[in-house]
């Protein structure tokens, strides 16, 4: 009835529960973890798509943040088995560690809202202004929560080193309980290389679950990595492994997270949420973990099937529809700040685009036009991840270096962030005069236009045409 693990360790198979992930295999589930999986609020998770609204545009991405809780779970339990397998007397890694990692990377994401990060970048800085909240601190109060509530017999040790790890990649972290030990808080959430089981598992699991393929392995890293003075190091000839695991982030960041109508369906959506607010108290949902967990992404159909005379939830529910009958904010057009911009650029308005209108025509408002800014980068906003990263020779040297890229390869970047300033017309009659204040704008502040071409002449008549269509439906 017994199961080895990697660690060498027995564990009892009659206490435990096993589930078949389909990125990582049999995941198995210990009863101190199962503790709190078999809870309300990390059931929850389950309502909580891994990547919000990019199912409406890659169909195949529905899987949630309960799988991706799992995976994380399993691998920061690998990781230290990894470590204790071949440094395991050298670092002194007792059963302590191994519980504090895996809860860090269970519960890690307990405290995200709905629709992935736009719940609180993109919805909570609208309704909240200048009310800084952020999910890794929620997860801190959730897990208090949980505890209290399902009175969970824990180490109250345990649980304060696996709070500190969850915000180790926070800039507001606290300061870590654990003196020794330091490369622990690595694993789930590092703040000092960035590269962490988290991102091993979505990485792998978002690629799969959208159809792109990815060439990126995670096995490589953690069957290679090494404690060096506490802190986790990997082998020089896995330079380009650790380049590719940044790479393909970005690639995922440009291509699913952040492409054109994904971006319009979230514009939608929190200016749906917005018109919500008042009647639903959304955003003050995030005062109370007791309320809080009863918040995911069903909020949607909610106000899609609310009986309500209330004005602002008519608004709400007619966006809703317009998202079902892919009646989208029209995307207009794109351009890349400028290499030189970048260090001073300031957020693009709609107030900006329509004060770019030359006289004549249709005369845009600012609740015509959307912005959305994207910033895509290797982790590190425009400086090179991997000069942070220490590596080793081999298994029998004992120094530590960092690698300057140019020794590697002349392929690799040497710029590390983009920001992609898109424009958006929330009325398809409007794309034609939007897209020419949007090329005024960028006249006016570059000098030039820095889109790669105009936006086709076709697109503006077929909007303009649909909507003539539609009046003459009606």
């Amino acid at each position: 009835m017994r199961a080895t693990a990697n660690n060498g360790s027995y564990r009892d198979r009659r206490s435990m529960k096993h589930v078949l992930d389909n990125v990582h295999g049999y995941i198995y589930l210990e009863p101190l973890f199962l503790q709190f999986i078999d809870t309300e609020q990390f059931q929850r998770l389950r309502d909580l798509k891994q990547l919000g609204l990019t199912h409406m545009v890659y169909p195949g991405a529905a899987h949630s943040r309960f799988e991706h809780s799992l995976g994380v779970y399993w691998l920061a339990g690998e990781a230290v088995n990894k470590i204790n397998f071949y440094q395991g007397q050298e670092l002194g890694i007792e059963e302590f560690d191994r519980n504090t990692v895996k809860l860090a990377g269970l519960l890690h994401d307990i405290g995200h809202g709905p629709f992935s990060h736009m719940f609180e970048r993109e919805f909570l800085p609208r309704v909240l202004d200048g009310y800084d909240w952020s999910h890794e601190d929620m997860s801190l109060k959730m897990i208090d929560y949980i505890v209290d509530k399902h009175c969970i017999d824990i180490d109250s040790a345990i649980l304060k080193t696996a709070k500190e790890m969850i915000l180790a990649s926070s800039e507001h972290g606290p300061q870590k309980s654990m003196t020794e030990k330091r490369f622990l808080y690595d694993i789930v959430a590092n703040g000092r290389t960035e590269i962490d089981v988290d991102k091993f598992d979505y990485i792998v699991r978002d690629s799969r679950a959208c159809g792109i393929g990815s060439g990126f392995q995670f096995e490589r890293l953690m069957e290679t990595m090494r404690v060096m003075d506490d802190e986790i190091c990997y082998r020089a000839n896995e330079y380009l492994t650790l380049h590719k695991l940044f790479a393909t982030r970005a690639d995922l960041h440009r291509t699913v997270y952040t492409h054109p109508k994904v971006k319009a369906i979230e514009l939608m959506v929190v200016d749906a949420l917005c018109y919500a607010n008042a009647d639903l108290g959304i955003a003050a949902s995030i005062q109370k973990p007791s309320e809080f967990w009863k918040l995911d992404d069903s909020i949607l159909k909610w106000i899609e099937t609310s009986d309500s005379d209330s004005p602002s939830l008519k608004e709400a529910k007619n966006l809703i529809q317009r998202i079902r009958k892919r009646d989208l904010y029209q995307y207009c057009n794109q351009f890349s700040v400028p290499k030189d911009k970048l260090e001073n650029f300031k957020d693009i308005t709609p107030q900006d685009i329509i004060c770019s209108q030359k006289s004549g025509g249709v005369t845009l408002k600012e609740e015509d036009v959307a912005v959305s800014t994207v910033k895509i980068d290797l982790t590190r906003g425009r400086m090179n991840p991997l000069e942070r990263i220490n590596f080793f020779k081999d298994y029998d040297s004992s120094e530590k270096f960092q690698i300057p890229d140019d020794r590697i390869s002349h392929l690799l970047p040497r710029f590390f962030q983009d920001r992609i300033v898109r424009v958006y017309a929330k009325k398809p009659e409007l794309v034609g005069a939007v897209a020419e204040a949007f090329e005024n704008y960028q006249v006016k502040t570059y000098g030039c236009k820095a889109q790669v071409h105009a936006t086709p002449d076709k697109k503006k008549a077929r909007k303009q045409l649909e909507y003539q269509n539609q009046n003459d439906r009606q």
